[in-house]
Parts: C-alpha cells; sequence; structure tokens
C-alpha cells in the first residue's frame, strides 16, 4: 500500500484516560512522519515504531493539544537514549523552535539542534521525502495553522489540522483517498470560525469530492459516534471515526 495512517490520538482539547491529544503516524515511499504532536502522543508513537527512525515531524499549528509532545520527544532524543542518527527535520510554524526552548528556560534554540533540524511551515510548502509528498496550505484557526496534502504513488490523505470554513481546506481535500478532517464543534457560536461542525466537514469531504471522510479531534459537547453520523448525513459517503490504535491503509 502506498500510504497508512495510524491513529495515536483524537482528543480535544485535553487527553483523556486511553485517548491522547492529536498525532498520527504517517507512512509512505519510505518515509514515516509523526503529524501533529499533541499531548500524550510520544507514547503511543512508541508502541508503533522506534522514534529514532522517524523522517520527519510534522505540526499543524502550536496549540499545546498539537504540539506539547514535542517536549516529551526532546527529553527521549537528549537525554533517554532514543537519539536519532541525525536531527529530524520538524516542519512546523515559525516560532515552534523558540516555544520548545523556553520550556527548558533558554534564550537561544541552538542546544536542541542536535536532535531537531526546524523548517518553518508557510502556506504552499512542499517537501519531499524519498517517495512521499507533502503539501501545506494555510486555514483559518485564528493562529498560524496548516493543513496537510500527503501524496504517495497516488494516494492522497488530506488532514485538516485545526480550521474553521475556508476555500483553503476545501482545495487542499480535493479527490482525496481519504480526508481527515475535525469536527469539535456541536454548533458555531458568535460568528467564531476556527473549528468545524460535523456539518461543515461533512460539506468541505462532499464539495471537494473525497473518497472517504474519517472525523477526528471531536471536542467535549459531541460524541465520535454523533459527529460521524452528522457528517456522514451531509457527505452522502462513506463516513467513520478515528480511534486510537488504529492502522489503515490508503
Amino acid at each position: 500500500m502506498p500510504l497508512s495512517l495510524t491513529v495515536l490520538g483524537t482528543a480535544s482539547p485535553h487527553p483523556r484516560p486511553g485517548r491522547p491529544c492529536s498525532g498520527y503516524l504517517l507512512r509512505g515511499g519510505g518515509a514515516e512522519v509523526w503529524v501533529d504532536a499533541g499531548t500524550g502522543t510520544f507514547a503511543e508513537l512508541q508502541r508503533h515504531t522506534d522514534p529514532a527512525r522517524l523522517t520527519a515531524i510534522w505540526i499543524s499549528h502550536l496549540h499545546a493539544d498539537h504540539s506539547a509532545d514535542l517536549l516529551a520527544a526532546a527529553y527521549a532524543y537528549a537525554f533517554g537514549g532514543m537519539a536519532p542518527a541525525a536531527p529530524i527535520a520538524v516542519y512546523a510554524p515559525q516560532d515552534c523552535a523558540q516555544r520548545l526552548a523556553a520550556f527548558f528556560g533558554r534564550p537561544d534554540v541552538g542546544f536542541l539542534r542536535g536532535v531537531f533540524d526546524f523548517r518553518p511551515l508557510y502556506d504552499g510548502h512542499i517537501v519531499q521525502h524519498w517517495n512521499l509528498r507533502l503539501a501545506a496550505r494555510a486555514v483559518a484557526h485564528g493562529t498560524e495553522a496548516y493543513g496537510l496534502r500527503a501524496e504517495c504513488q497516488g494516494s492522497v490523505l488530506a488532514y485538516s489540522g485545526d480550521t474553521g470554513p475556508c476555500d483553503a481546506l476545501t482545495e487542499l481535500a480535493a479527490r482525496a483517498d481519504v480526508f481527515l478532517c475535525e469536527a469539535d464543534l456541536d454548533e458555531h457560536r458568535d460568528g467564531e470560525q476556527v473549528h468545524l461542525t460535523p456539518e461543515d466537514a461533512g460539506r468541505v469531504a462532499r464539495e471537494a469530492g473525497v473518497r472517504e471522510l474519517l472525523i477526528t479531534h471531536v471536542g467535549p459537547t459531541l460524541t465520535r459516534e454523533m459527529a460521524a453520523a452528522r457528517a456522514e448525513a451531509v457527505f452522502g459517503r462513506g463516513t467513520s471515526a478515528a480511534r486510537e490504535g488504529e492502522a489503515r491503509g490508503i
């Protein structure tokens, strides 16, 4: 199979017993990429691969439920006997390195360069690792945030990250085999458009012509089953909810 996705965590906005925050292991074309490092996902990552073997880490935005376990990885790589053979590429928003250094009380990021190679994302960013192509689009989340389109030998995974409705999201997901999409909200309130409802996710999936919709990042006012059913009613095609430990080919 060209691409595979393993779910490490899906919870929002905090981890729950047996359910870490957002994180996924993406494999394809000889590469292994940790996509989002939400709280609790580094432990789950170790169930499925040796973290020292990662090709790259890709962070959609710097909210803790998507990035906090970079700190756990830094400790593991620097002090826990998991040092990679070369610094691991970290594709993330501009301030990622500085925020991580601040956890250590350090004003500079130089001490992290032995384990991480920070590479800032931007709208339209594209990188190729062997046969795996990763493309980023800026999405609407009230902070610097990106969705991901991963392609390998004709298979396509689109990942929303955290976002409100926006044209870039539909473009990102166009004709994807699997669209991994957040459905955080029961309903929009006070005109705020920084997350999606299940209906929003279903609408984007339908307009983008995706083959399968996989709901994730379901907030505390919804159940996963409810979110998937509501999204499917709008999408009109196969929809399910991502669950920890689940692995699938794409």
